[in-house]
């Protein structure tokens, strides 16, 4: 009797199983009509077991413009935003995999690839497009922070060799919290004046060097200039041995 109730409960269990390996997936048009999809989606599913069906809008998951960088279509960035899930965390990871990489590029009608899985530099530059004035960052930038960091070529010779320049603070995931907030880190604290932000210098701690002073909108405009400066190249990662 046993044997034959759980025959009854695999047969029953089985088909909701399958069924709910599944989720819908919402594609703009404009991706829609390039054939991407039809070419992804069947071999994720091969895969994986896991049918995505593609919908215009709503969805457990999308390409658009915000979330994971995936892939790239010229000068556009696609981007995976999803709900968090086993199926939609499995088709992140099957993206940004190897071979998800790979069927990506595989990926051309008429012999021409229309995408291109190397996303990494994109996304930075995309990431770094701060809107801002950055003539004037770069201004304010040399006057206030070049006596001690290297801004660019041209103070390169008269910073404090001791502190990072602008180029390896970009490097740093959080470059934007770090100069927009620069002001209450130290050591900047102690000498750093902010117009209707910062309060005076105590009486009995008054800056010890020249103090900086600027405004809101000059902390954006730095913000705005270092965003639009390449990180420093520091090489492939040490391997240990």
């Amino acid at each position: 009797m046993l044997k034959y109730l759980t025959f009854v409960a695999s047969l029953i269990g089985g088909p909701v199983v399958a069924q709910n390996k599944a989720f819908d997936l919402q594609v703009p048009q404009g991706l829609i009509e390039t054939g991407l999809h039809k070419h992804l989606l069947p071999r994720f599913s091969l895969k994986t077991g896991i049918r995505i069906t593609v919908t215009p809008d709503g969805g457990d998951a999308e390409f658009g413009p915000e979330g994971t960088p995936v892939f790239q279509q010229g000068d556009r960035l696609w981007r995976y935003a999803k709900t968090a899930g086993p199926h939609t965390d499995a088709f992140e990871d099957w993206l940004l995999s190897d071979v998800g990489k790979r069927t990506i590029e595989a990926f051309a009608p008429e012999g021409v690839a229309l995408f291109s899985a190397d996303v990494a530099s994109a996304a930075t530059v995309q990431t770094a497009a701060v809107v801002g004035n950055t003539a004037l960052g770069e201004e304010v930038s040399l006057q206030s922070c070049g006596r001690c960091h290297v801004v660019n070529e041209t103070n390169r010779m008269n910073a404090i060799g001791s502190t990072p320049s602008f180029r390896l603070l970009r490097t740093f995931e959080d470059w934007e919290y770090r100069f927009e907030s620069f002001y209450v880190l130290k050591p900047h604290a102690a000498f750093t004046q902010v117009a209707d932000v910062t309060e005076p210098f105590a009486e009995n701690l008054p800056s010890p060097i020249a103090p900086i002073e600027v405004s809101l909108d000059e902390i954006d405009a730095i913000v705005a200039y270092v965003g639009s400066i390449a990180p420093a190249d520091l090489g492939a990662p040490l391997q240990s041995q």
